[in-house]
């Protein structure tokens, strides 16, 4: 069960812009941190931070595939729901992945 104290840390973890950004985006598709670089226009060690701070509170899962390290959420999450329904209210991400798509963008690290 959740308590208080926990529940805290994880709303702090997405109370965050960035990590705000970054979890609407996992709720549509998985990314590795180039394509994150790429879509939020930051460099890639900021990118890499606001991604530990998000795998500390277990928000999200890495899967290595190859030499690349691809960042989706955690479905088992006690607050996936809750992000979900959060992301649903911000503005959606769905056209700017699709731009990024058609740009030819979508896999930088293959």
């Amino acid at each position: 069960m959740l308590d208080y104290s926990n529940a805290e840390q994880i709303l702090k973890a997405i109370g965050e812009e960035t990590r705000l950004k970054i979890v609407s985006y996992l709720t549509i598709d998985s990314f590795c941190v180039c394509e994150l670089v790429e879509l939020l226009q930051m460099s890639q060690p900021s990118i890499s931070q606001h991604l530990k701070r998000l795998r500390e509170v277990e928000i999200i899962l890495e899967e290595r595939r190859g030499k690349w390290v691809f960042y989706s959420l955690n479905k088992e999450h006690e607050f996936y729901t809750l992000i979900l329904h959060l992301s649903s209210m911000l503005p959606s991400k769905k056209e700017k992945i699709q731009s990024f798509v058609v740009e030819g963008k979508r896999i930088l690290c293959d």
